[in-house]
This record gives structure tokens, C-alpha cells and sequence, in this order.
């Protein structure tokens, strides 16, 4: 058949037809645009606010940093590489599983953070994770803000205790009976101030304004945290733990 004929005998295309050409043409331009805009964010957007972007603790806190440290927190073997790839060495402890308390997932930090005292105390991950990025996005900063001065160690009154919360003899364990919590005391700072939650915590100096905005901003970065806020327990001490509860006060 000449072709001139058999373009003769081809029937128009019916309305139906032409609206969903253009719907598939307008989706397709619709991909096109996205793609485009999703290299565009890839390439410039800062990765502290990209979902897919790793984690790093040299990033400042963007958009997406809470849900990509929740899942650095919740996996052993990435929460270990967020800190080595931030500079901070540890030295893995092997799991206890016998005894009242046993422990998995806990490690000793050394350098990279700021000094603990007493030093290398043996706690999870998780909780080394959560220090990390507090003492390098809250508590560096707000001294310098508040007090002018870095600070140069953070005293504590322990991690691992196996005992009930309080001291209880019944009811459910305390976060510290896992390693999974840290009870800050003081820090001491490079100019050789000493400042405390017992001592400052309430004054309306700057070794208050520290404390109270080194606690606030812990809460991004533990679940848990406990200051003398809270009740008379936590007078002389900031409660910070990764366990089941959220709270912060």
C-alpha cells in the first residue's frame, strides 16, 4: 500500500487519547525537573541537612542531623565509624554477659573529646556517640559564649553502677547498671576555672548560663537529661543517658 494511503486511513486520535499523551509528557517533564533539582541539592546543599548524606561530627547540626544520629545511635558498627571518621579513638571493651549487669556495646573513649575525669570510663556507644557531639556542638561553644574559655576537662561522678534507679533496692535498673549514662559534675576550664552544677548551675553568672545551656542543648544529643531542675537528686549533677525514656528538664 502507498504510504500516502495508508496515511489516509489512519483515524485521529480520540480526546482520551490526546489528554493522556499530555499527562505523560507533563510527568516526564516533571522527572526531568527533579532530577535536575536533586543534583543541584546533591552538589550544593550542606550534608548536615541531606538525608543520604553520612553523618560526621565535623558537620554543624543541619535539618537532618536528629534522624541521622538516631540511626548512627542505633547501630554498633556505624556508630563506631562516625567517631573514628571525627577523630576520636577508642578502644572497644569485650561484652560481659555474665553477673546481675551484664554489658554489650561499650568501649573506652581517648583522645578527640574533651578529657573525662576520671578518665577512659567504660560506657556504650551510643553514649560516647552522644558525648562526642555534645561536647563539640554544645558544650565547646557555650563556653566559649559564656565564659570566654574551652574547656579543658569534664569531671563526672561515673557511668557504670549496678544498681536499681536511685539506688533502690527494688524496681526497674538504672541506665548507669548498662554503662548507658553519664552524671557530669564540673568542668574545668583552660584558663583554670571550676565550674560545677552544685555550685553554678542556679547562679545567674556565667558559669549558670553555661550549665544551663550545656543542659539544654544535651537534650539533642541524649535521651535522657536530668539536671537540678528535676528534683533534689540531680542537684549536684547533670544526668545525661541514651536509655528507653525521653525527658528533658
Amino acid at each position: 500500500m502507498p504510504w500516502k494511503e495508508w496515511i489516509t486511513r489512519l483515524k485521529p486520535a480520540s480526546p482520551e487519547a490526546l489528554a493522556f499523551g499530555g499527562l505523560w509528557a507533563s510527568l516526564l517533564d516533571l522527572a526531568l525537573v527533579a532530577v535536575v533539582l536533586g543534583v543541584a541539592i546533591d552538589a550544593h546543599a550542606p550534608p548536615q541537612d541531606l538525608a543520604w548524606k553520612p553523618l560526621r561530627l565535623s558537620d554543624p547540626p543541619g535539618l537532618a542531623t536528629a534522624a541521622k544520629f538516631r540511626a548512627a545511635a542505633a547501630d554498633p558498627d556505624l556508630c563506631r565509624q562516625v567517631l573514628a571518621e571525627g577523630g576520636v579513638a577508642f578502644t572497644d571493651q569485650p561484652d560481659r554477659t555474665d553477673g546481675a549487669c551484664p554489658l554489650t556495646n561499650t568501649l573506652r573513649l581517648g583522645a578527640g573529646t574533651t578529657p573525662l575525669a576520671p578518665a577512659g570510663p567504660v560506657m556504650t556507644c551510643p553514649l560516647a556517640l552522644g558525648y562526642a557531639f555534645w561536647d563539640r556542638h554544645v558544650l565547646q561553644p557555650v563556653a566559649q559564649t559564656a565564659a570566654g574559655a574551652a574547656v579543658s576537662r569534664v569531671e563526672h561522678y561515673g557511668v557504670f553502677a549496678c544498681r536499681n534507679v536511685y539506688g533502690r533496692s527494688e524496681g526497674r535498673r538504672s541506665e548507669h547498671a548498662s554503662a548507658n549514662a553519664l552524671d557530669v559534675a564540673a568542668v574545668v576550664l583552660e584558663d583554670g576555672r571550676r565550674l560545677s552544677v552544685l555550685g553554678d548551675f542556679n547562679d545567674d553568672g556565667d558559669g549558670g548560663t553555661l550549665m544551663r545551656a550545656a543542659r539544654t542543648g544535651a537534650c539533642d544529643y541524649f535521651r535522657a537529661v536530668l539536671s537540678p531542675d528535676y528534683n533534689a537528686a540531680h542537684a549536684d549533677h547533670l544526668h545525661l543517658d541514651f536509655g528507653r525514656f525521653r525527658l528533658c528538664r
